[in-house]
């Protein structure tokens, strides 16, 4: 039986890292930890509390009242996020989270907070983590490593699909500068900048199906757990 391995998938905003990091936990039996729902459930929390983002102590303050799981959903067969046992997987998806997500995100305490619960998940492997530094800051040591990407306007036109279901006054324009916005302070930020790791294999789904995309990577799984078995 192949050894499991940690699968660390790092990208842009809507190039599918969540769909895909899914999908391969499912098929592969591996835990599936949404690092960007950490991120938004913690941006929720300082949105609700007023929390200052510019007062280190108000900040550590908020972080120390934070408990974030994960809890697999019988109706979805997929896992939501809690935020201090409620949970929140709906409501971390609404625009005015994603508005302040990237610089909540930024700040040096919080990413502490995040990347140390990230490492203890992934102490017993088997696992698929997506984000913006999990193959450089928080598993430098995965043993397969993606960079996902895909065209501008293809990431556009799948946020806008995402979001107009739940907010059909959401326009192409406000989206596009949504992306914009988070591409340049996740890239620019100065605590673990969103960069392609040097052993990262880059993935661009601009033109793949959900399918080609995982049968694609399923055989970079297999080489990377033939090599460790």
């Amino acid at each position: 039986m192949a050894q499991k391995i940690i699968i660390a998938i790092d990208g842009f905003s809507s190039c599918g890292k969540s769909t895909l990091a899914k999908e391969l936990a499912a098929v592969l039996g591996y835990n599936y930890i949404d690092s960007g729902a950490m991120y938004r459930a913690i941006t929720l929390y300082f949105l609700r509390n007023a929390v200052d983002v510019n007062d280190s102590g108000k900040i550590l303050d908020a972080l120390a009242n934070i408990h974030l799981s994960f809890v697999f959903n019988e109706k979805t067969q997929k896992s939501d996020i809690y935020l201090n046992e409620e949970n929140v997987e709906h409501m971390i998806r609404d625009m005015i989270v994603a508005e302040k997500v990237s610089e909540v995100a930024a700040i040096k305490e919080v990413r502490a907070f995040a990347v140390g619960q990230q490492k203890r998940m992934g102490k017993k492997k088997g696992i698929v983590m997506d984000g913006r530094d999990i193959g450089t800051v928080v598993f430098p040591d995965a043993e397969l490593k993606i960079f996902m990407t895909a065209d501008p306007e293809v990431r556009v036109k799948r946020r806008f699909t995402e979001l107009y279901a739940t907010n059909p006054n959401i326009t192409l324009e406000e989206v596009k500068h949504n992306l914009e916005m988070r591409d340049y302070i996740d890239s620019n930020r100065a605590e673990s900048p969103l960069r392609q790791a040097d052993d990262a294999i880059v993935l661009n789904n601009s033109s793949l199906t959900r399918e080609e995309q995982l049968e694609k990577v399923l055989e970079w799984v297999k080489d990377r757990t033939a090599v460790t078995a």
